[in-house]
């Protein structure tokens, strides 16, 4: 079985980015939720053992081997030279951006990412697309100069948890919670659009919480997202996970009404077969499902 420890000599590397170079950047994403996506960075040093879900792809496809492989990030020199090509070529295409699905653009204590991110973000913005940005990095301030990026940019962090000891086992080397919740929020108080991806939500045999506790303190964002937590055997030994989640999303929903915030449950998180809640949360939710399937039509 393959170790999760790093080595000395492995978190030293960590800090030194290589570099390699690539054929293309911009691609579409077959996201539910997204057009457009690019990664500038192959790898990433969060080292988050959800587990993640880009690097399970990397090492399915050959790209790396190991854990301790994917947390030696690489920048793709060339990004911003393949933007400059492909951006006249689909500009009428491409309704936004996301940054970024297998790696992360402000990638904590890595300043090298993150000065290629803000160039990448002013690329796009003289081409008058929008970004949509996920990180578990602290957002730096200039992001809200509007003269240099876009003023329709979404700016998101990921979210799943306020506990500090569960934040040390499965996102060991991510920006501090506080830290980045604040980021966000001075952000949003500039008058940027924010929003939260509470995905991969854990089971309660991961982490004890009270998913309202995480709730009030995300909601300043403009937007939230809600989605199970994949590609693991330990949500599933939790008797009853698939009601946990289905509990849950209505927590957030009805949250989200009231407070007049926009939200997205992720497909498959809400499963009503077998269910044993209650049939008003029932009712909830399959109205949920059936004006998604309306709008997707």
């Amino acid at each position: 079985m393959e170790s999760n420890v790093l080595t000395e000599e492995t978190m030293t590397e960590m800090t030194q980015i290589r570099k390699i170079r690539r054929k293309t950047l911009l691609y579409q994403s077959g996201v539910e939720y997204a057009d457009y996506a690019l990664n500038h960075v192959e790898g990433c040093t969060h080292g988050c053992r959800y587990p993640c879900y880009a690097m399970m792809l990397k090492k399915r496809c050959g790209v790396i081997h190991t854990y301790q492989d994917w947390t030696k990030p690489k920048i793709v020199e060339n990004a911003l030279e393949l933007l400059e090509k492909e951006l006249p070529r689909k500009k009428n295409k491409i309704k936004e951006v996301f940054l970024c699905f297998a790696t992360d653009p402000f990638m904590y204590q890595q300043p090298d990412v993150e000065e290629l991110t803000l160039k990448i973000l002013e690329q796009l913005n003289r081409y008058s697309i929008k970004s949509v940005i996920i990180s578990k990095g602290i957002y730096p301030k200039v992001l809200s100069d509007t003269s240099r990026f876009n003023p329709d940019n979404e700016y998101g962090s990921t979210l799943v948890s306020l506990n500090d000891d569960f934040q040390s086992k499965y996102e060991p080397f991510a920006s501090p919670i506080k830290d980045r919740v604040k980021a966000l929020k001075n952000l949003h108080d500039a008058g940027l659009r924010t929003w939260i991806s509470m995905e991969p939500y854990p089971t309660p045999n991961l982490v004890k919480q009270d998913i309202q506790q995480i709730l009030k303190e995300i909601s300043f964002a403009d937007k939230i997202v809600f989605g199970k937590w994949n590609y693991s055997k330990l949500t599933q030994a939790f008797r009853g996970y698939k009601d946990f989640y289905n509990v849950n999303a209505k927590e957030v929903i009805q949250f989200c009404k009231k407070n007049r915030i926009d939200f997205h449950i992720k497909d498959k998180t809400i499963d009503l077969t077998n269910t044993e809640i209650k049939s008003t949360e029932k009712k909830i939710l399959s109205n949920y499902l059936r004006l998604t399937a309306v709008s997707d039509v």
